[in-house]
């Protein structure tokens, strides 16, 4: 009886050990960071911004990919940031290019990684929910960082793109006398593990 009851300790003991052996992965509180780069003039000149607030909605998996796989995010357009010291940038971008879409609150997203662990993300804004595809690295200590190309064409932005452009005439107008917005965004976003 006493060897029965030490093999049924031993057992309970050897099955809690290999539930602790598996690492759960889960996000890093306010380690997400989502940036983009829009381009103006005809010499594409590079315009840096962030969202300050991204609100993340997603289940701890064994694996980065497997938490990463199904991810949802929303990002508050009001929290657009873009290190303007005169302070006028942002409410120009938020009014004359967020306002004129449809649904303009937030951006939303969530992610997905086929077989293959290709990554894109069905992105949602103007009310138009489209495919992002993404490329990912994961680092060695569990960083994830993303990088994109979106069309603003592919969510029907180019009513919203030339609404900017025309609040922002001069200042998108290069050397060459032409103005211009160009309609592809660089995004790079980054998670910690």
């Amino acid at each position: 009886l006493l060897v029965t009851a030490f093999s049924c300790k031993q057992t309970k003991k050897e099955e809690q050990k290999t539930e602790e052996a598996v690492a759960t992965y889960s996000i890093v509180q306010d380690s997400t960071d989502v940036r983009f780069t829009a381009y103006k003039t005809t010499e594409k000149k590079p315009v840096g911004g962030t969202f300050k607030q991204v609100d993340l909605t997603y289940e701890a998996g064994e694996t980065p990919l497997a938490t990463l796989n199904g991810m949802q995010f929303s990002i508050p357009v009001s929290s657009l940031f873009t290190n303007d010291t005169t302070n006028t940038r942002d409410p120009k971008i938020i009014h004359f290019f967020f306002d004129m879409m449809k649904e303009t609150q937030t951006i939303k997203g969530t992610f997905s990684f086929d077989a293959d662990k290709n990554c894109s993300v069905k992105l949602t804004m103007n009310g138009v929910s489209t495919d992002l595809p993404m490329e990912y690295e994961i680092t060695d200590d569990n960083h994830v960082d993303f990088s994109g190309t979106m069309d603003l064409k592919n969510w029907n932005a180019l009513d919203a793109l030339a609404s900017l452009n025309k609040a922002c005439f001069d200042l998108h107008t290069g050397p060459d006398g032409v103005s211009k917005t160009w309609e592809d965004v660089a995004i790079k976003a980054s998670v910690y593990l």
